[in-house]
């Protein structure tokens, strides 16, 4: 009874520490997804700065062509960041799902386990009582044998005492 108390709060607690880890687990794929979604945003900003501060107009153009170039490239910098963290997401998510069936086969094979445990707990005490029972089993026959080699001896006894009545009888005639 014990053992299946504790067998049950194991479990329990195996339980909630599962699902807390899984809550963690999913704050933490949120808040990666957030800062993605962040940094996507910020990528697609556009850069106004350099062409204010010229006064020429092919000066102008040419800083928003090199400023453009530069955005272009950091956004696509920034993209290539993007898809490869997302691959990371997927690939943790992934993780995390093979993680979960892992314990899931777990808390299946300690609940077997619990189980087998138990059964071999009956075993044990259903051969307990039949060792008990042999015992008193034994005692009876031991008891019922002797009572029947007295018998026996007492049969013997009386029929040497009337053979020996029916030789006295014989040879004393």
């Amino acid at each position: 009874k014990q053992q299946k108390y504790e067998r049950n709060k194991i479990s329990t607690e195996f339980q909630d520490a599962f699902k807390e880890f899984q809550d963690l687990q999913r704050q933490a794929l949120d808040k990666q997804r957030a800062s993605v979604s962040a940094a996507r945003a910020a990528a697609h900003e556009p850069d106004t700065g350099d062409a204010r501060e010229t006064g020429h107009f092919q000066q102008q153009q040419q800083q928003q062509e090199l400023s453009s170039l530069a955005v272009q490239s950091e956004v696509d910098f920034q993209d290539a960041l993007i898809v490869e963290r997302e691959e990371e997401i997927r690939n943790i998510e992934q993780g995390v799902g093979d993680l979960n069936v892992l314990f899931r086969q777990v808390a299946q094979i300690v609940s077997e386990q619990g189980e087998q445990l138990n059964t071999i707990a009956d075993n044990v005490e259903v051969t307990r009582d039949d060792t008990r029972g042999a015992m008193v089993e034994l005692g009876r026959a031991s008891n019922y044998q002797k009572s029947a080699r007295k018998k026996g001896c007492f049969l013997l006894l009386i029929a040497s005492v009337i053979l020996m009545i029916v030789l006295l009888a014989i040879f004393v005639d």
